[in-house]
């Protein structure tokens, strides 16, 4: 009975063993792994595509490409564009655009050699503007006028400098140019809107300015600046005077005229 149950006792962990060596043979192993590592590479290659188109899009350079007329070129060719695209100099494009398709506007700096007389007297008088020193696109300019040649919604701006000093002689004598009493005078920037659809009628725009109180023997200077917008039709001017124009700062980088025209 003692080997009977020895033998059946065998048998039983041999069955065992068995069962077991076919539950974990090599064979048998599990296949999903390869799966897994092929759908992470899937999704990394998608993701890097992904960021890169984004890139490309948000700085400009990514571009439609149409099938129709992109049939006939060549792979190279249609995937190299946007690069170049890329590489082109910003500065050259905007020096080959069409000046006409540039807004109206003008920059002038006063005319030099201007005669204006010493008296004491507060009229205002018109400057005279330097064509040939500054521009004027699609817009016009005559006798110290500018003249809208386009409709719409511009910013017109000007500045006046005054300054005076006493001049001594070149030869050191003492005589020299009796001076001009500055001691209260009145510096005041107009800006004025010639009206087309008002019979021309002027409008004043804006005004500037101050009453100074200067040293006859030292140097002195004032400047007045100012600027809007508003609303001009093609036809209409815009001119600037200012009183006491004998004192005008005869250089341009202090004293200007301008408008551009910022929409319809």
């Amino acid at each position: 009975m003692a080997a009977t149950h020895n033998e059946y006792r065998g048998g039983y962990l041999r069955s065992d063993m068995e069962a077991g060596q076919h539950r974990f043979h090599p064979g048998s192993e599990p296949t999903y792994r390869p799966l897994l590592f092929g759908t992470l590479a899937v999704m990394g290659l998608l993701q890097v595509a992904s960021s890169v188109a984004i890139l490309l899009h948000l700085t400009g350079y990514l571009q439609e490409v149409d099938l129709s007329t992109t049939r006939h070129r060549s792979i190279e060719e249609v995937e190299t564009e946007p690069v170049l695209n890329a590489l082109r100099d910003p500065r050259k494009q905007k020096r080959c655009r069409n000046p006409k398709d540039s807004l109206p506007s003008a920059h002038l700096p006063i005319k030099a050699h201007q005669e204006f007389s010493k008296k004491g007297e507060p009229k205002a008088v018109t400057i005279d503007w330097d064509e040939l020193h500054g521009y004027h696109n699609k817009m016009g300019y005559e006798k110290g006028k500018l003249l809208v040649e386009e409709s719409g919604f511009y910013y017109i701006y000007a500045k006046t400098c005054f300054r005076y000093y006493k001049l001594e002689p070149e030869d050191g004598s003492q005589a020299a140019v009796p001076p001009v009493d500055v001691s209260n005078r009145q510096l005041i920037q107009y800006v004025y809107h010639e009206k087309i659809k008002q019979n021309s009628k002027s409008v004043l725009l804006m005004k500037t300015g101050s009453t100074m109180r200067w040293n006859i023997t030292s140097y002195n200077m004032y400047c007045a600046q100012q600027g809007r917008g508003l609303r001009l039709e093609d036809g209409d001017a815009l001119f600037v005077t200012v009183s006491n124009a004998w004192v005008l700062d005869p250089e341009g980088e202090g004293t200007y005229f301008g408008a551009i025209k910022l929409g319809n």
